[in-house]
């Protein structure tokens, strides 16, 4: 007697099948992205080719520093546009249905990956002119298939717990505030030598207001009785903020009706080991203000029972 082979076991079928039917309509909103950008757009506005960008960035052409991290910007943008939309469909359809129940994100992610993994570089490598050589292409990959990983992990949130979706999306905006200006310190002395005192400020001062924004969503959280969230839960919020929805939110209304895709120096440092600082003192701030919570809250629960 023969035991029928099978890689899938009967019980894990059915949740593979909802994340097939999740992962194929977000599979089909990156690729038909990536195909407008990289087939059908005018690459000359969608990528800024030889575009004027000041003594700073002399060279604008298709495979520039500056151009090139724009293909894999790209992908952060994409991965913008499936956050919010995966977002809000899960939030409908767990309202409108009540046995609704979302799968898993790694589950919808590995069927997504396997898509990607085949058509980005077959789009990138493939049409219009100048095509993505290899490297390039596994990096546009690469960062969307992170990006859309970080992406699926709110649908579950919205679907079954919104109330903590909302709370955390607080905590990531004072994360990314922080972790966004952070990186820009690398720029002060560029800044200083060339008049830009106000920039210095303006960072400055949107650092403050991000841990500031943190402090108040601290007292809110006591006040109110909500869950506090981890660190990592925290740290994640605030990279889904910064790389991806701003990213998003720049390409629709910040960039004049031309709807180019935005070089990687808005977002990131030009060192990567810089870079590497600030994310680490971004889950540093992160840690610390789980642990003020924390201690807090015990504090507020000793005093509550006390009386």
């Amino acid at each position: 007697m023969t035991k029928e082979l099978t890689f899938i076991a009967p019980a894990d079928r059915p949740r593979w099948r909802s994340a097939l039917l999740h992962a194929l309509p977000v599979a089909a909103l990156v690729l038909a992205l990536f195909y407008y950008w990289f087939a059908v757009a005018d690459r000359y506005i969608v990528f800024l080719y030889n575009h004027d960008m000041g003594p700073l960035y002399p060279d604008t052409s298709p495979f520039s520093r500056v151009t090139s991290s724009r293909y894999w910007m790209a992908g952060l943008v994409a991965s913008g546009a499936v956050m919010v939309l995966y977002m809000a469909t899960s939030w409908v359809l767990a309202r409108l249905f009540a046995n609704y129940c979302s799968p898993e994100w790694w589950r919808v992610w590995a069927v997504f990956a396997v898509v990607l993994l085949v058509g980005i570089p077959a789009i990138t490598m493939t049409v219009n002119e100048p095509t993505l050589p290899v490297g390039h292409a596994a990096l546009v990959t690469l960062v969307t298939l992170l990006g859309v990983g970080l992406a699926l992990g709110s649908g579950g949130l919205a679907a079954d717990r919104p109330g903590e979706l909302y709370w955390l999306v607080a905590d990531g905006v004072g994360v990314a505030l922080i972790l966004l200006n952070l990186i820009h310190i690398e720029k002060v002395r560029r800044w200083l030598a060339r008049g830009g005192i106000l920039w210095v400020q303006m960072m400055v001062v949107s650092l403050a207001v991000g841990g500031v924004w943190l402090f108040v969503v601290t007292g809110l959280r006591l006040w109110l009785r909500r869950r506090i969230p981890s660190a990592g839960a925290m740290f994640v919020a605030g990279l889904c903020i910064a790389y991806l929805l701003m990213p998003l939110v720049h390409h629709l209304v910040g960039t004049d009706g031309y709807y180019y895709i935005s070089d990687s120096d808005n977002f990131f440092a030009q060192s990567w080991g810089f870079q590497a600082v600030a994310w680490l003192v971004t889950a540093a701030t992160a840690t610390g203000v789980t642990w003020v919570r924390g201690r807090l809250a015990r504090r507020h629960a000793s005093k509550g029972s006390a009386a």
